[in-house]
Protein backbone atom coordinates (compact mmCIF):
# COMPACT_ATOMS: atom_id res chain seq x y z
CA UNK A 1 0.00 0.00 0.00
CA UNK A 2 1.44 3.38 -1.00
CA UNK A 3 1.78 6.25 1.50
CA UNK A 4 -1.32 8.10 0.30
CA UNK A 5 -3.44 4.96 0.51
CA UNK A 6 -2.12 4.35 4.03
CA UNK A 7 -3.18 7.84 5.10
CA UNK A 8 -6.73 7.39 3.90
CA UNK A 9 -6.95 3.87 5.29
CA UNK A 10 -6.47 5.36 8.76
CA UNK A 11 -9.69 7.34 8.41
CA UNK A 12 -11.73 4.13 8.34
CA UNK A 13 -15.14 5.67 7.67
CA UNK A 14 -16.98 2.42 6.93
CA UNK A 15 -17.48 1.53 10.61
CA UNK A 16 -17.50 5.04 12.03
CA UNK A 17 -20.52 6.20 14.06
CA UNK A 18 -23.36 7.07 11.73
CA UNK A 19 -22.05 4.75 9.01
CA UNK A 20 -23.34 1.48 10.43
CA UNK A 21 -25.66 1.01 7.46
CA UNK A 22 -22.56 0.23 5.39
CA UNK A 23 -21.88 -3.03 7.15
CA UNK A 24 -19.11 -5.50 6.52
CA UNK A 25 -20.62 -8.43 8.34
CA UNK A 26 -18.44 -11.44 9.02
CA UNK A 27 -19.51 -14.97 8.20
CA UNK A 28 -19.54 -15.71 11.92
CA UNK A 29 -22.02 -12.93 12.58
CA UNK A 30 -24.21 -14.02 9.67
CA UNK A 31 -24.23 -17.60 10.92
CA UNK A 32 -25.69 -16.32 14.22
CA UNK A 33 -28.25 -14.11 12.52
CA UNK A 34 -31.43 -15.62 13.94
CA UNK A 35 -34.75 -13.81 13.83
CA UNK A 36 -35.34 -10.17 14.61
CA UNK A 37 -36.83 -9.65 18.06
CA UNK A 38 -38.33 -6.26 17.20
CA UNK A 39 -39.43 -4.44 14.08
CA UNK A 40 -38.75 -0.86 15.20
CA UNK A 41 -35.21 0.24 14.51
CA UNK A 42 -33.46 2.53 16.97
CA UNK A 43 -30.25 4.12 15.75
CA UNK A 44 -28.10 5.11 18.72
CA UNK A 45 -25.25 6.18 16.43
CA UNK A 46 -26.74 9.68 16.20
CA UNK A 47 -29.49 11.80 17.75
CA UNK A 48 -33.12 11.62 16.64
CA UNK A 49 -34.11 15.08 15.39
CA UNK A 50 -37.69 13.84 15.01
CA UNK A 51 -37.86 13.16 18.74
CA UNK A 52 -36.21 16.48 19.62
CA UNK A 53 -37.08 19.21 17.15
CA UNK A 54 -35.10 22.45 16.81
CA UNK A 55 -36.16 25.68 18.46
CA UNK A 56 -39.02 26.92 16.23
CA UNK A 57 -37.30 30.20 15.32
CA UNK A 58 -34.48 28.29 13.57
CA UNK A 59 -36.57 27.78 10.43
CA UNK A 60 -37.73 31.40 10.46
CA UNK A 61 -34.15 32.65 10.70
CA UNK A 62 -33.04 30.31 7.93
CA UNK A 63 -35.79 31.67 5.67
CA UNK A 64 -34.79 35.23 6.52
CA UNK A 65 -31.24 34.35 5.53
CA UNK A 66 -32.50 32.86 2.30
CA UNK A 67 -34.52 36.00 1.54
CA UNK A 68 -31.46 38.15 2.20
CA UNK A 69 -29.94 36.58 -0.91
CA UNK A 70 -26.32 37.20 -1.77
CA UNK A 71 -25.59 39.20 1.38
CA UNK A 72 -26.16 36.03 3.40
CA UNK A 73 -25.10 33.48 0.79
CA UNK A 74 -21.61 34.97 0.32
CA UNK A 75 -20.38 35.98 3.74
CA UNK A 76 -16.78 36.52 4.74
CA UNK A 77 -14.79 33.31 4.99
CA UNK A 78 -14.95 33.65 8.79
CA UNK A 79 -18.73 33.87 8.57
CA UNK A 80 -21.28 36.67 8.72
CA UNK A 81 -19.76 39.62 10.59
CA UNK A 82 -22.94 40.57 12.44
CA UNK A 83 -23.65 36.97 13.47
CA UNK A 84 -20.07 36.56 14.69
CA UNK A 85 -20.35 39.78 16.66
CA UNK A 86 -23.54 38.57 18.38
CA UNK A 87 -22.02 35.16 19.09
CA UNK A 88 -18.84 36.67 20.52
CA UNK A 89 -20.87 38.44 23.17
CA UNK A 90 -23.01 35.41 24.00
CA UNK A 91 -20.06 33.02 24.15
CA UNK A 92 -18.00 35.41 26.27
CA UNK A 93 -20.85 35.56 28.77
CA UNK A 94 -21.30 31.78 28.72
CA UNK A 95 -17.64 30.85 29.12
CA UNK A 96 -16.47 33.74 31.31
CA UNK A 97 -13.88 34.84 28.75
CA UNK A 98 -13.42 38.60 28.95
CA UNK A 99 -11.66 39.16 25.62
CA UNK A 100 -13.54 37.55 22.77
CA UNK A 101 -13.96 39.54 19.59
CA UNK A 102 -15.66 38.72 16.32
CA UNK A 103 -12.26 38.40 14.60
CA UNK A 104 -11.24 35.69 17.07
CA UNK A 105 -14.21 33.54 16.05
CA UNK A 106 -14.90 31.49 12.93
CA UNK A 107 -18.16 29.86 11.86
CA UNK A 108 -17.51 26.43 10.37
CA UNK A 109 -19.33 23.54 8.71
CA UNK A 110 -20.27 21.86 11.97
CA UNK A 111 -17.96 21.33 14.92
CA UNK A 112 -16.60 18.43 12.86
CA UNK A 113 -15.47 21.03 10.32
CA UNK A 114 -14.00 23.13 13.11
CA UNK A 115 -12.10 20.10 14.41
CA UNK A 116 -10.64 19.34 10.99
CA UNK A 117 -9.57 22.95 10.43
CA UNK A 118 -8.07 23.19 13.92
CA UNK A 119 -6.04 19.97 13.69
CA UNK A 120 -4.87 20.83 10.17
CA UNK A 121 -3.80 24.27 11.41
CA UNK A 122 -1.77 22.90 14.31
CA UNK A 123 -0.46 19.45 13.39
CA UNK A 124 2.24 18.66 10.84
CA UNK A 125 4.38 15.58 10.22
CA UNK A 126 5.91 14.48 13.51
CA UNK A 127 3.92 16.84 15.77
CA UNK A 128 3.27 15.08 19.05
CA UNK A 129 -0.35 15.40 20.16
CA UNK A 130 -1.74 14.31 23.52
CA UNK A 131 -5.06 12.61 22.76
CA UNK A 132 -7.37 11.51 25.55
CA UNK A 133 -8.77 8.01 25.30
CA UNK A 134 -11.55 7.16 25.15
CA UNK A 135 -12.59 10.33 23.35
CA UNK A 136 -14.27 11.44 20.14
CA UNK A 137 -13.48 8.98 17.36
CA UNK A 138 -12.18 11.59 14.86
CA UNK A 139 -9.50 13.01 17.16
CA UNK A 140 -6.99 10.22 16.76
CA UNK A 141 -7.81 9.72 13.08
CA UNK A 142 -7.25 13.35 12.16
CA UNK A 143 -3.93 13.54 13.99
CA UNK A 144 -2.73 10.41 12.21
CA UNK A 145 -4.00 11.69 8.86
CA UNK A 146 -1.95 14.88 9.33
CA UNK A 147 1.00 12.56 10.08
CA UNK A 148 1.21 13.68 13.67
CA UNK A 149 2.19 11.35 16.49
CA UNK A 150 -0.57 10.38 18.92
CA UNK A 151 0.48 10.29 22.58
CA UNK A 152 -2.47 8.58 24.33
CA UNK A 153 -3.65 9.74 27.76
CA UNK A 154 -5.92 7.21 29.46
CA UNK A 155 -8.92 8.21 31.55
CA UNK A 156 -9.60 6.14 34.67
CA UNK A 157 -13.26 6.98 34.32
CA UNK A 158 -14.52 4.27 36.64
CA UNK A 159 -12.43 5.69 39.48
CA UNK A 160 -13.90 6.87 42.77
CA UNK A 161 -12.89 10.50 42.43
CA UNK A 162 -14.75 13.36 40.83
CA UNK A 163 -14.21 14.50 37.28
CA UNK A 164 -13.24 12.50 34.22
CA UNK A 165 -10.46 10.43 35.77
CA UNK A 166 -7.55 12.34 34.22
CA UNK A 167 -4.11 11.47 35.59
CA UNK A 168 -2.32 14.83 35.63
CA UNK A 169 1.02 13.14 36.21
CA UNK A 170 0.59 11.06 33.05
CA UNK A 171 -0.33 14.25 31.21
CA UNK A 172 2.76 16.06 32.48
CA UNK A 173 4.95 13.10 31.52
CA UNK A 174 3.56 13.38 27.98
CA UNK A 175 4.23 17.10 27.89
CA UNK A 176 7.81 16.47 29.00
CA UNK A 177 8.56 14.27 25.99
CA UNK A 178 7.74 16.89 23.40
CA UNK A 179 3.96 17.08 23.07
CA UNK A 180 2.98 20.37 21.41
CA UNK A 181 -0.82 20.05 21.21
CA UNK A 182 -3.50 18.51 23.43
CA UNK A 183 -6.96 17.55 22.19
CA UNK A 184 -9.91 16.63 24.41
CA UNK A 185 -13.70 16.90 24.69
CA UNK A 186 -15.53 18.17 27.78
CA UNK A 187 -18.05 16.71 28.51
CA UNK A 188 -16.26 13.67 27.21
CA UNK A 189 -17.67 11.94 24.16
CA UNK A 190 -18.34 8.97 24.61
CA UNK A 191 -18.35 8.78 28.43
CA UNK A 192 -20.31 11.89 29.34
CA UNK A 193 -17.84 12.74 32.10
CA UNK A 194 -17.34 16.40 33.01
CA UNK A 195 -13.81 17.43 33.98
CA UNK A 196 -13.48 18.69 37.53
CA UNK A 197 -12.14 22.09 38.55
CA UNK A 198 -8.89 20.40 39.62
CA UNK A 199 -8.52 18.69 36.25
CA UNK A 200 -9.26 21.78 34.16
CA UNK A 201 -7.00 23.92 36.33
CA UNK A 202 -4.28 21.26 36.06
CA UNK A 203 -4.52 21.21 32.27
CA UNK A 204 -4.21 25.01 32.19
CA UNK A 205 -1.27 25.01 34.61
CA UNK A 206 0.67 22.33 32.75
CA UNK A 207 -0.08 23.87 29.35
CA UNK A 208 1.30 27.17 30.59
CA UNK A 209 4.37 25.54 32.09
CA UNK A 210 5.24 23.54 28.95
CA UNK A 211 3.91 25.86 26.24
CA UNK A 212 1.20 23.48 25.00
CA UNK A 213 -1.68 24.58 22.76
CA UNK A 214 -5.04 23.06 23.69
CA UNK A 215 -8.00 22.24 21.44
CA UNK A 216 -10.98 22.06 23.81
CA UNK A 217 -14.09 20.49 22.25
CA UNK A 218 -16.96 21.82 24.37
CA UNK A 219 -19.81 20.81 22.08
CA UNK A 220 -22.04 19.53 24.91
CA UNK A 221 -21.16 22.09 27.57
CA UNK A 222 -24.77 23.34 27.71
CA UNK A 223 -26.22 19.86 28.27
CA UNK A 224 -25.39 19.30 31.95
CA UNK A 225 -27.33 17.25 34.50
CA UNK A 226 -28.19 17.46 38.19
CA UNK A 227 -26.70 20.88 38.77
CA UNK A 228 -23.29 19.85 37.42
CA UNK A 229 -20.75 22.70 37.58
CA UNK A 230 -18.77 23.22 34.38
CA UNK A 231 -15.32 24.79 34.15
CA UNK A 232 -14.28 26.40 30.87
CA UNK A 233 -10.60 26.01 30.06
CA UNK A 234 -10.52 29.37 28.28
CA UNK A 235 -11.58 31.08 31.52
CA UNK A 236 -8.64 29.64 33.47
CA UNK A 237 -5.36 31.42 34.10
CA UNK A 238 -3.88 30.55 30.71
CA UNK A 239 -2.59 32.58 27.77
CA UNK A 240 -5.52 33.05 25.32
CA UNK A 241 -3.10 32.23 22.50
CA UNK A 242 -2.84 28.68 23.87
CA UNK A 243 -6.54 27.75 23.77
CA UNK A 244 -8.91 27.11 20.90
CA UNK A 245 -12.48 26.25 21.94
CA UNK A 246 -14.88 24.36 19.67
CA UNK A 247 -18.64 24.62 20.15
CA UNK A 248 -21.82 24.61 18.13
CA UNK A 249 -25.55 23.95 18.16
CA UNK A 250 -25.97 20.20 17.83
CA UNK A 251 -27.81 17.48 19.80
CA UNK A 252 -28.64 19.89 22.61
CA UNK A 253 -30.51 22.25 20.30
CA UNK A 254 -31.38 19.69 17.58
CA UNK A 255 -29.65 21.86 15.00
CA UNK A 256 -27.09 19.27 13.90
CA UNK A 257 -28.74 19.07 10.47
CA UNK A 258 -27.71 22.66 9.78
CA UNK A 259 -24.03 21.63 10.11
CA UNK A 260 -22.93 24.68 12.10
CA UNK A 261 -19.94 25.01 14.36
CA UNK A 262 -17.86 27.73 15.94
CA UNK A 263 -14.22 27.93 16.96
CA UNK A 264 -12.89 30.81 19.03
CA UNK A 265 -9.75 31.75 20.88
CA UNK A 266 -6.12 31.89 19.75
CA UNK A 267 -6.09 34.52 16.94
CA UNK A 268 -3.21 33.00 14.97
CA UNK A 269 -5.00 29.63 14.83
CA UNK A 270 -8.31 31.20 13.80
CA UNK A 271 -6.43 33.01 11.02
CA UNK A 272 -5.01 29.72 9.74
CA UNK A 273 -8.43 28.09 9.95
CA UNK A 274 -9.89 30.92 7.87
CA UNK A 275 -7.29 30.41 5.15
CA UNK A 276 -7.92 26.68 5.08
CA UNK A 277 -11.72 27.02 5.10
CA UNK A 278 -11.41 29.42 2.14
CA UNK A 279 -9.89 26.53 0.19
CA UNK A 280 -12.02 23.67 1.55
CA UNK A 281 -15.50 25.19 1.37
CA UNK A 282 -15.08 28.99 1.13
CA UNK A 283 -17.35 29.44 4.19
CA UNK A 284 -19.95 27.67 6.27
CA UNK A 285 -23.18 27.40 4.26
CA UNK A 286 -24.37 30.98 4.08
CA UNK A 287 -28.10 30.54 4.52
CA UNK A 288 -27.57 28.05 7.34
CA UNK A 289 -25.47 30.53 9.29
CA UNK A 290 -28.63 32.56 9.90
CA UNK A 291 -29.92 29.80 12.23
CA UNK A 292 -27.13 30.75 14.67
CA UNK A 293 -29.18 33.81 15.59
CA UNK A 294 -31.30 31.45 17.72
CA UNK A 295 -28.33 29.93 19.57
CA UNK A 296 -28.21 31.08 23.20
CA UNK A 297 -31.39 33.03 22.40
CA UNK A 298 -33.98 30.27 22.90
CA UNK A 299 -37.30 31.01 24.62
CA UNK A 300 -37.20 31.17 28.43
CA UNK A 301 -37.18 27.69 29.93
CA UNK A 302 -36.60 25.94 26.60
CA UNK A 303 -33.07 24.70 27.30
CA UNK A 304 -34.01 23.63 30.85
CA UNK A 305 -36.85 21.52 29.50
CA UNK A 306 -34.57 19.99 26.87
CA UNK A 307 -32.08 19.01 29.58
CA UNK A 308 -34.80 17.52 31.80
CA UNK A 309 -36.10 15.35 28.96
CA UNK A 310 -32.61 14.07 28.18
CA UNK A 311 -31.93 13.38 31.85
CA UNK A 312 -35.04 11.22 32.08
CA UNK A 313 -33.85 9.11 29.15
CA UNK A 314 -30.34 8.94 30.59
CA UNK A 315 -31.60 7.74 33.96
CA UNK A 316 -33.76 5.01 32.43
CA UNK A 317 -30.92 3.72 30.26
CA UNK A 318 -28.35 3.75 33.06
CA UNK A 319 -30.77 1.94 35.36
CA UNK A 320 -31.29 -0.84 32.83
CA UNK A 321 -27.62 -1.34 32.05
CA UNK A 322 -26.63 -1.17 35.73
CA UNK A 323 -29.07 -3.97 36.49
CA UNK A 324 -27.70 -6.18 33.70
CA UNK A 325 -25.31 -8.89 34.85
CA UNK A 326 -21.68 -8.13 34.06
CA UNK A 327 -22.28 -4.64 32.63
CA UNK A 328 -20.47 -1.66 34.08
CA UNK A 329 -21.67 1.87 33.33
CA UNK A 330 -20.90 5.35 34.53
CA UNK A 331 -23.75 7.86 34.78
CA UNK A 332 -23.03 10.72 32.35
CA UNK A 333 -22.71 14.17 33.92
CA UNK A 334 -23.28 15.88 30.59
CA UNK A 335 -23.78 15.29 26.89
CA UNK A 336 -26.02 12.72 25.24
CA UNK A 337 -23.91 9.55 25.34
CA UNK A 338 -23.57 6.45 27.51
CA UNK A 339 -20.61 4.10 27.22
CA UNK A 340 -21.36 0.78 28.94
CA UNK A 341 -18.59 -1.76 29.36
CA UNK A 342 -19.90 -5.17 28.38
CA UNK A 343 -19.23 -8.59 29.93
CA UNK A 344 -17.12 -11.10 28.05
CA UNK A 345 -19.01 -12.34 25.02
CA UNK A 346 -18.89 -15.48 22.91
CA UNK A 347 -18.38 -13.38 19.77
CA UNK A 348 -16.01 -10.47 19.00
CA UNK A 349 -17.38 -7.02 19.76
CA UNK A 350 -17.56 -6.09 16.08
CA UNK A 351 -19.72 -9.14 15.39
CA UNK A 352 -21.91 -8.37 18.39
CA UNK A 353 -22.53 -4.84 17.10
CA UNK A 354 -23.61 -6.32 13.77
CA UNK A 355 -25.76 -8.94 15.50
CA UNK A 356 -27.53 -6.19 17.45
CA UNK A 357 -28.53 -4.62 14.17
CA UNK A 358 -29.61 -7.88 12.56
CA UNK A 359 -31.46 -9.42 15.49
CA UNK A 360 -32.45 -6.55 17.80
CA UNK A 361 -32.86 -3.82 15.17
CA UNK A 362 -30.58 -1.58 17.23
CA UNK A 363 -27.56 0.33 15.92
CA UNK A 364 -24.73 1.24 18.30
CA UNK A 365 -21.11 2.31 17.85
CA UNK A 366 -18.27 -0.03 18.71
CA UNK A 367 -16.09 1.21 21.58
CA UNK A 368 -12.83 0.63 19.74
CA UNK A 369 -13.69 3.66 17.60
CA UNK A 370 -13.02 5.82 20.66
CA UNK A 371 -9.81 4.40 22.05
CA UNK A 372 -7.42 1.49 21.76
CA UNK A 373 -8.52 0.14 25.15
CA UNK A 374 -12.28 0.34 24.62
CA UNK A 375 -12.84 -2.85 22.67
CA UNK A 376 -15.25 -4.09 25.35
CA UNK A 377 -17.64 -1.10 25.23
CA UNK A 378 -20.38 0.34 23.05
CA UNK A 379 -21.56 3.94 22.65
CA UNK A 380 -25.18 4.99 22.56
CA UNK A 381 -26.46 8.47 21.77
CA UNK A 382 -29.55 8.73 23.95
CA UNK A 383 -31.01 11.84 22.32
CA UNK A 384 -33.91 9.64 21.20
CA UNK A 385 -37.59 9.03 21.72
CA UNK A 386 -37.86 8.11 25.41
CA UNK A 387 -39.91 4.92 25.13
CA UNK A 388 -38.19 3.67 22.00
CA UNK A 389 -34.73 4.18 23.55
CA UNK A 390 -35.58 2.28 26.73
CA UNK A 391 -37.18 -0.56 24.77
CA UNK A 392 -34.08 -0.77 22.57
CA UNK A 393 -31.82 -1.02 25.62
CA UNK A 394 -33.98 -3.85 26.92
CA UNK A 395 -33.31 -5.63 23.63
CA UNK A 396 -29.56 -5.01 23.97
CA UNK A 397 -29.63 -6.55 27.45
CA UNK A 398 -31.55 -9.52 26.06
CA UNK A 399 -28.86 -10.00 23.42
CA UNK A 400 -26.14 -9.72 26.06
CA UNK A 401 -27.77 -12.57 27.94
CA UNK A 402 -27.89 -14.57 24.73
CA UNK A 403 -24.21 -14.05 23.84
CA UNK A 404 -22.63 -13.74 27.28
CA UNK A 405 -19.71 -16.12 27.80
Amino acid sequence: MDLLSQKFAKLGTADAPGQEVRLHISEAALSLRGDKIHDRRVDFSHGDVDAFTPVPAALDEFLEGFRAGGAQAYTEYLGSADIRSALAGRLAAFTGVSTLGADNLIITNGTQGALFLAVASMVARGTKVAVIQPDYFANRKLVEFMEGEVVPIDLAYFGNGSGAGLDLQQLEDAFKVGVKVMLFSNPNNPIGAVYSAEEVNGIARLATQYGITIIADQLYSRLLYSGEVYHHLSAEDIDPNQVLTLMGPSKTESLSGFRLGVAFGAPHIVERMEKLQAIVSLRAAGYNQAALRTWFAEPEGWIEQRIALHQAIRDGIVQRFAAARGVRIRTPQGGSYVFPRLPELTVPLGDFVHILRLQANVIVASGNQFGTRSGDSIRLNFSQDHDAALAAVDRIVEMLDRYRR
